[in-house]
């Protein structure tokens, strides 16, 4: 019985873990704005937008997620940002509900919704990516790019990505 229990109470805490203990919302003020990379610079740019909610962690650069709404249509946007191809929305948890993975990679699929870069190397080797639907709702996510796959996997830094950052004095990035 004391070996079942513990087993239950370690499940039931890494799953708490997982879910929700590192977790934070965070509000349109911390985060800034909601961003796009321009074709013609290749600099993100602040995009219109209400009805922001985010959460991210600091266990993970690939825990950010934020929905939102924009008044721009597809048009307008696929002239002026950075169209990304291979992106594919990461799963967030049940209870940040705004956020559904399965609907966003369908729309995408499908064409309803399309994948801006919002913002190279958010942090090394991670991407931030935009996507919006056609009836302007907005999904904001992080993903590992190409840079990053190379070098997370323990290989040297390849020609056309940036140089790794290295640790200061203290050992942070």
């Amino acid at each position: 019985m004391a070996l079942l229990a513990s087993a239950l109470a370690a499940g039931g805490l890494m799953y708490y873990q997982q879910v929700y203990a590192y977790y934070e919302e965070i509000t349109v003020a911390e985060d800034r704005s909601v961003q796009m990379t321009l074709l013609a610079y290749e600099m993100p740019e602040d995009i219109l937008f209400e009805d922001f909610q985010g959460i991210d962690a600091d266990s993970s650069p690939l825990r950010y997620r934020a929905c939102f709404q924009t008044p721009d249509s597809h048009a307008m946007l696929t002239e002026t940002y950075v169209i990304v191809d291979d992106a594919e929305p990461r799963v967030a948890p049940r209870w940040f509900d705004c956020f559904d993975a399965t609907e966003i990679g369908e729309a995408i699929e499908d064409g309803s919704a399309i994948v801006f870069l919002g913002t190279r190397n958010i942090e090394y080797g991670i991407d931030r990516v935009v996507a919006v639907m056609d009836d302007g709702r907005g999904f904001v996510w992080h993903q590992i790019n190409e840079c990053g796959e190379v070098v997370f996997d323990g290989n040297p830094v390849p020609e056309n990505c940036p140089p790794q950052p290295q640790p200061d004095a203290e050992g942070d990035n």
